[in-house]
């Protein structure tokens, strides 16, 4: 006889149970929604819903609820073009506000309760935000000039000779001030082609080329990278930016996104169903890092600006309220040195806790130890690009600013652990994932921006799910009249194949998009292969002379091996496709991943349950299985 144990019908019926209760918010459909949310942050007053109301109901757009979620206003709609009225109108009536578009799940609350939220759909069928930036590749190069000059006066100050090095537009200049110490600057220039050490950060064996030359009466050098120096400095660039994006995006929780390289010098950002573009916008298009520096409490930092000359060893910031503050030149800790940075509250206040590396922790310590009870300020410095049109050209320009956002008293001694308050809510939750993601190798510009409405994948989701549902009738179709009894097992099996994946993609909240439809249509194909494969060997049991049961038995057991090595195969070629790929590719690669896992389940665990049931418990002389068998 073929049974299995209790247990196993029941972990069978089980999982095909808990996964419908995980699918089922996907039953219940979206609305076209609209999310209102302020500029700053801060929550929507009760005021700014009433004043949404009263304008829709003014242009009589309809609308199904408005109701605050979080710390926004949610508007409901009955169709897409209600929704875009809506935006418009809104954007047009509402100042210091984002009005993004969106889909709202109509998902009950018993369901809401539990946590389960429906599958998260890709910018070709839910929405988005799309945004190419320009990477600015001459600042890019002259950072890297940067790194040399700092080395090569480091090196003149310890050997002490009389040289300095100058970073020019595209080369460095180095000026020898004392004949006698020409050589030894002429032998510590040419190390620069050195394949290692810190002279050549990207172990180019060509890195710079060297002209001698006079300069003001005094000889001198002029140092410029090589082409293919410049070239790899670039790529880099361009290479740090995207990985830089992709941390960012990740701080945001936008499922699925794309980030990757367009072209010589742009890098293009997709964010599914992003529902705040204006903060999107501000976390990837920012270059923010820190310093801290000890406060010069000896000065005047009003008599400073009043006379716009620091002292020597000071330099000259403001506060945000425009309050001059007069710093040491020498920074504590500076941005490279952080390793995390978290918002929170403390005492009711909002702050970010910053963890710094050992060096920075060490340098912190010190820093304290020998300055208790004297301010230290942090000093937020933010590079914002921007195009300005010269000559009828359009070229990107870099503004800096330096903002000391804390000035403290210090209190104790400490390290690597820290916090930084006299923060708004709002400054504190931008300015934790900015540092948490790291700076970006050259600024960036954004050159293009598009928000996908819903509407437009519309057309994709009814094609898509029609795709699955014809593929799926006509398979199910063949099964049953192909294989009868058998058949309808497998067509059992293959609908609860179908529901395990989309209670997987909704448990895991992994991006649905076009590309994952075609996995989902892929493992139907598949999943019914597997129980082609059983029912043939089971067909050929029966001819040559087995039992029905011996048959069934045989037909599972043996055909195992083979669907298998099949999968295991598919599945491999799967997980590559996820690793390499990007964007689209993972979305095909992540469908047909659990595909195969829960097609492995129904095939072979599922429909060997149904088909025990129905003749395990008895002796048969024939199976329904088509063919003509015996």
């Amino acid at each position: 006889m073929n049974r299995y144990p209790l247990w196993k019908n029941l972990l069978v019926l089980g999982v095909v149970v808990f996964g419908t209760i995980l699918a089922l918010p996907n039953i219940f459909g979206d609305d076209p929604a609209l999310q209102v949310s302020r500029e700053d942050g801060q929550a929507v007053p009760e005021f700014t819903l009433s004043a949404i109301r009263s304008v829709l109901e003014e242009e009589n757009i309809g609308y199904i609820a408005a109701d605050f979620e979080e710390n926004a206003v949610l508007v409901r709609f009955d169709n897409v073009p209600m929704q875009l009225q809506a935006s418009g109108v809104l954007r047009e009536a509402l100042d210091f506000h984002i009005v993004a578009l969106t889909l709202a799940p109509r998902t009950p609350a018993w369901l809401r309760v539990m946590g389960l939220k429906p599958m998260s759909l890709g910018l070709d069928l839910r929405g988005g935000v799309h945004f190419l930036y320009q990477v600015d590749l001459e600042t890019a190069t002259q950072r890297y000039l940067g790194t040399y000059v700092a080395d090569l006066n480091t090196q003149f100050r310890e050997e002490r000779l009389r040289a300095r090095a100058t970073p020019e537009q595209t080369f460095i200049t180095v000026q020898v001030q004392r004949e006698e110490d020409r050589e030894a600057v002429a032998e510590i220039i040419g190390a620069l082609n050195n394949t290692t050490g810190i002279n050549n950060p990207l172990g180019q064996a060509d890195s710079v080329i060297i002209d001698e030359t006079i300069v003001e009466g005094q000889p001198s050098y002029e140092i410029r990278l090589s082409e293919s120096q410049i070239r790899a400095r670039q790529d880099f660039a361009i290479q740090q930016n995207t990985t830089t994006l992709r941390n960012r995006v990740n701080e945001l929780g936008v499922a699925e996104p794309i980030v990757q390289r367009q072209g010589v010098n742009r890098i293009v950002v997709q964010l599914p169903g992003v529902q705040d573009p204006a903060q999107a916008e501000r976390i990837l298009g920012a270059t923010a890092t820190l310093e801290i520096r000890l406060v010069d409490w000896e000065n005047d930092a009003f008599e400073a600006q009043r006379r716009n000359r620091p002292p020597l060893n000071s330099i000259l910031r403001e506060q945000r309220d425009g309050t001059p503050v007069l710093l040491r030149r020498e920074i504590v800790v500076s941005g490279d040195q952080l390793v995390d940075a978290t918002s929170g509250y403390s005492q009711g206040q909002p702050m970010v806790s910053i963890r710094l590396d050992a060096q920075g922790g060490q340098r912190m310590l010190e820093a304290t130890q020998a300055n208790l009870r004297r301010p230290m300020a942090v000093v937020y410095i933010e590079e914002k690009p921007e195009l300005v049109e010269r000559g009828g050209e359009q070229i990107l320009r870099t503004v800096r600013e330096e903002t000391v956002i804390n000035v403290a008293t210090i209190q104790g001694v400490f390290s690597s652990n820290f916090q930084i308050t006299g923060l708004s809510p709002f400054e504190a939750q931008d300015l934790a994932p900015l540092l948490r993601a790291g700076a970006l190798a050259a600024p960036i510009v954004k050159v293009e921006e598009r928000t996908i409405g819903p509407s437009l994948g519309q057309d994709n989701i009814e094609m898509g799910r029609n795709a699955v549902m014809i593929g799926f009738l006509l398979v199910v179709a063949f099964m049953l009249v192909y294989y009868r009894i058998f058949g309808l097992a497998a067509n059992l099996a293959l609908f609860a194949n179908l529901i395990l994946i989309v209670a997987l993609l909704s448990l895991l909240q992994a991006s649905l998009t076009l590309p994952g439809i075609a996995g989902i249509v892929l493992t139907v194909g598949m999943a019914v292969d597997a129980n082609v494969l059983i029912f043939e060997r089971i067909r050929e049991e029966l001819a040559n002379g087995n039992s029905p049961q011996a048959s069934i038995r045989a037909g599972y057991e043996k055909a195992f091996s083979t669907i298998a090595d099949a999968n295991v195969t598919t599945f491999i070629a799967a997980l590559v496709l996820f690793m390499f790929g990007t964007g689209p590719i993972k979305g095909f690669a992540i469908t047909l991943s659990l595909g195969i896992l829960t097609s492995m389940f129904t095939a072979i665990i599922g429909t060997r349950a149904i088909i025990n049931l129905i003749y395990g418990s008895r002796q048969v002389e024939r199976l329904a299985i088509g063919g003509g068998t015996p």
